[in-house]
């Protein structure tokens, strides 16, 4: 009997490759699977399963996490404002998470021996992958062909033409991973520290110039609705926005951080829908925390971020963290307006029950309603005793 493997299958040359491998030279009933986490269109879907079966798979399924995706972790990144180095929305380094889930998950119910995937030996999703399997499955054994093996991509299509594949595997000049939190881009450039990606790089070119104001809803923290329709839920919401904005070429950045495995990686990535949803959020949250919700928010929110990417999603810190930032969500509903233009955003304002710039109280630089001078007067004494004694103590500096 053949032991049998599920293999997380993109349709790309290294699983490609990892699928008529483990086939034809591991002799194993292979099970493909593809995780769809809001990056692929139903045709799309639909090619990539004729390419696993005409590379001689036994079976092959789509598991689809995008709703989970999102309950589980894109809201708590939007929570919590999360980006990584105060640029990058973690759209690649969430999704992997959530495709290492299913796959393990998939394993299980198809009672697998093995799983394994296309990683490289030289980035941050051989760990996060492995992490997943290795913690909720130490008992399935894990095969990564590409990694093992040191191929070259010459040497892998060489090796599929010698076994009757035939496809176009010439290189495409730049690598592109979309999913529904964003698409990284990856090329020549981005092997370098001085390059900027051209325009021809990023998936979605500049078609609309005309500003455009929108209108984000957002209830508890969630961002519901996009000029007034729901679109079913954030999830729709999100696609539509993007759709959108990506007109407007808008979310285009280049991405330097530490890797897992400790070298510096850059890379480029295209997320319009989730840095507008973020600066929004952000936005409205300047109206309706006070001023410590803000501050403890931020600093739990940067530790959520970095655990992500590092693969740690499973540590139970991580559920500590969500449950803190959903709890800070509770006034954070209102409305934010946001005008679009050609390679940029504004946030115009917002409106909600709870903001806390109430006119009752006093405008800022203006007017005070609910103190009086001699007050301010007594407040500032007693606030400044503490400098006022270190200074009085150790003179003037």
């Amino acid at each position: 009997m053949k032991p049998k493997v599920v293999l997380a299958f993109s349709g790309g040359l290294d699983t490609s490759f990892c699928a008529k491998y483990l086939t034809e030279d591991r002799g194993m009933e292979v099970h493909s699977a593809i995780v769809q986490t809001g990056g692929f269109s139903q045709a799309e879907l639909q090619s990539i399963e004729e390419k696993a079966y005409r590379l001689g798979v036994t079976h092959h399924t789509t598991l689809d996490e995008t709703l989970n995706y999102y309950r589980s972790c894109i809201r708590f990144m939007v929570y919590g404002n999360v980006l990584r180095n105060q640029t990058y929305p973690l759209s690649v380094s969430a999704e992997r998470m959530f495709q290492a889930l299913a796959i393990v998950r998939h394993a299980k119910q198809v009672g697998a021996q093995y799983v394994a995937h296309g990683s490289t030996g030289a980035g941050n999703d051989q760990v996060r992958f492995d992490m997943v399997f290795q913690i909720l499955a130490p008992e399935i054994g894990i095969i990564t062909p590409i990694r093992d093996l040191r191929l070259s991509r010459e040497a892998e299509i060489e090796y599929l033409k010698k076994h009757g594949v035939e496809a176009n595997w010439e290189k495409a000049q730049y690598s592109i991973n979309q999913g529904i939190w964003g698409t990284s881009v990856g090329g020549k450039e981005t092997l370098t520290s001085h390059l900027p990606l051209p325009e021809a790089a990023f998936p979605h070119q500049l078609a609309q110039t005309e500003p455009q104001t929108v209108e984000l809803t957002f209830e508890r923290g969630e961002v519901v609705a996009l000029n007034g329709q729901g679109h079913g839920g954030p999830v729709g919401v999100i696609q539509q926005l993007n759709e959108l904005a990506a007109d407007y070429a808008i979310g285009r950045d280049i991405h330097v951080g530490d890797t897992i495995i400790g070298i510096k990686g850059r890379v480029g990535f295209e997320a319009a829908a989730p840095l507008i949803i973020i600066k929004a959020h952000h936005a409205l949250e300047k109206h309706t925390l006070t001023k410590w919700q803000a501050y403890w928010k931020e600093q739990l929110a940067n530790w959520y971020g970095m655990l992500l990417h590092e693969g740690q999603y499973l540590e139970p810190v991580m559920r500590n963290i969500e449950t803190f930032l959903a709890d800070t969500q509770q006034n954070v509903s209102g409305k934010v307006t946001v005008q679009l233009h050609p390679y940029r955003f504004q946030i115009q304002g917002i409106s909600s029950p709870h903001d806390l710039m109430a006119s009752k109280f006093g405008q800022y630089g203006e007017m005070n309603n609910a103190w009086t001078g001699e007050e301010v007067k007594g407040f500032t004494k007693i606030v400044s005793n503490q400098m006022k004694i270190f200074f009085q103590t150790n003179g003037l500096q």
